[in-house]
């Protein structure tokens, strides 16, 4: 084997000046780092790599397209599998990934899949793809975020008319509302994504409250279409039942990421303000919790992440605690709420916490935390943002006969898609609950060639 290259770091906005902007905080590769880092693909006879991309990318095929210098080339690789490959060269978890199955990742580093990815992305052409010859069918996808986004191009290629539904006034779903400016900009990246989907023949409607607007039945029984998927996430907010959540300051950090990234309260010239307070708590250990309490510092806050469990059992991706860490947010381990305090006026006071420690490993693997008794204290804060989880919305199961809904709220389907109503499709976030963007993409793929077979056979 030759010699082991180290890995081309990535370079970034400093810390101090990155904690005061929403600028992006990673700026990526030039060609020339590009260049360097491909070149450490060992290009394996039997890449793990693409096996554990959720989406199969032919990853070592657009990395040897890099070293040849032809990005175009590499962009058209990623093409085939991949309808969001900006997004997921920045908000994918490679770590536990492609990259985590990288075999240089053995006994060093593994290839830097997710930075090159993104680098293709940004620099290719972009030239507008061939538009297919329609079939004439028509198709339906309610959800605009990831899962709906790959299953709407996958179809579009094959020559389906499809129309994508979405509740809020931009289109990107959780991509638009959930992830903040400063890991993945709206009006450049996102757009372009967008744009690219949208050049297939890809139609959107916003505004369209599928449940209310409309309903599953009457798009298939007076619209005209022959296929529904269902992709609208999980935007149902968990809160932990504790007493003071409905005091003012506190959010769910679906309302909080959502008024910031979606209506732009971190801009004045934008006339949707949020209150922030001097200082913040963010309760819970995700992605979720991570984009809150970095949103909530770059809006003039003091902020602390609490969280039940030690660093090591964080979910959230390691580049983002990193990341949290170096711009100032203070981590509060083995602690959990109990109860928030009222000043009095009905606003928030202080988060009552207990000390914890961790006992036996639960069904997930991770030792459960356990409190201490006698080991009550209070965090004084203004603001409380509940990143506990989230769940499917109700809504369209409430008003769609015959589709039947898991013990956690999400709707039953197969491995490909299929629900258990004939013609309706569902994948992402509204079948497993939160998860990552990924996983909801290959998820519209695959509903994507069931809805091609079954309105095929």
């Amino acid at each position: 084997m030759a010699e082991k290259k180290p890995r081309v770091p990535v370079r970034e906005q400093d810390a101090k000046e990155r904690a005061a902007n929403f600028r992006e905080v990673c700026l990526g590769y030039d060609l020339q780092e590009a260049v360097s880092e491909a070149s450490r693909c060992l290009h394996c006879k039997n890449p793990r790599c693409v096996g554990a991309c959720p989406v199969n990318v032919r990853i070592p095929e657009f990395i040897a397209e890099i070293v040849r210098g032809d990005i175009d080339a590499a962009a058209a690789v990623i093409a085939r599998d991949s309808s969001l490959p900006a997004v997921c060269g920045r908000v994918c978890p490679q770590e536990t990934q492609c990259e985590g199955s990288c075999i240089l990742g053995i006994k060093g580093e593994p290839v830097a899949i997710g930075k090159l990815e993104r680098f293709v992305a940004d620099n290719a052409s972009n030239a507008s793809p061939a538009i297919p010859e329609s079939n004439g069918i028509r198709v339906a996808v309610v959800g605009s975020g990831p899962a709906g986004l790959a299953c709407a191009s996958d179809l579009a290629k094959m020559g389906y008319e499809v129309t994508v539904f979405e509740a809020l006034h931009k289109a990107g779903g959780v991509l638009q509302y959930g992830i903040p400016e400063f890991r993945l900009p709206k009006d450049t990246v996102l757009k372009r994504e967008l744009d690219a989907v949208a050049s297939l023949g890809v139609r959107f409607e916003t505004d369209v409250v599928v449940g209310r607007t409309v309903t599953v039945d009457s798009l298939m029984e007076k619209e005209g279409f022959k296929a529904v998927f269902i992709g609208s996430g999980a935007g149902l907010p968990k809160f932990m039942g504790i007493p003071g959540e409905n005091l003012c300051g506190v959010f769910s950090a679906n309302e909080f990421l959502t008024r910031n990234n979606l209506m732009k309260a971190f801009r004045d010239d934008y006339m949707t303000p949020i209150h922030t307070g001097k200082k913040v708590c963010v309760v819970g250990g995700g992605n979720v919790a991570m984009d809150a309490a970095r949103t909530a510092l770059r809006l003039g806050a003091e902020v602390h992440v609490v969280y039940r469990r030690t660093e090591a059992e964080l979910p959230a991706r390691r580049e983002e605690v990193h990341h949290a860490v170096e711009e100032g947010i203070v981590f509060d381990m083995l602690t959990n709420p109990v109860e928030i305090t009222d000043d009095g006026r009905g606003w928030v006071k202080s988060l009552r916490c207990i000390r914890m420690e961790l006992g036996e490993p639960d069904q997930s693997g991770r030792r459960s935390p356990v409190p201490i008794e006698g080991s009550e204290f209070e965090i004084d804060t203004d603001t409380v943002i509940m990143a506990v989880g989230t769940s499917p919305n109700p809504l369209i199961s409430n008003t769609t006969a015959g589709l039947e809904l898991t013990r956690r709220g999400g709707l039953v389907a197969d491995e490909a898609g299929q629900t258990t109503r004939p013609g309706v499709f569902a994948g992402g976030d509204a079948v497993t609950g939160a998860a990552t963007v990924i996983l909801a993409m290959g998820a519209g793929r695959r509903a994507a060639k069931a809805i091609d077979e079954y309105l095929r056979g």
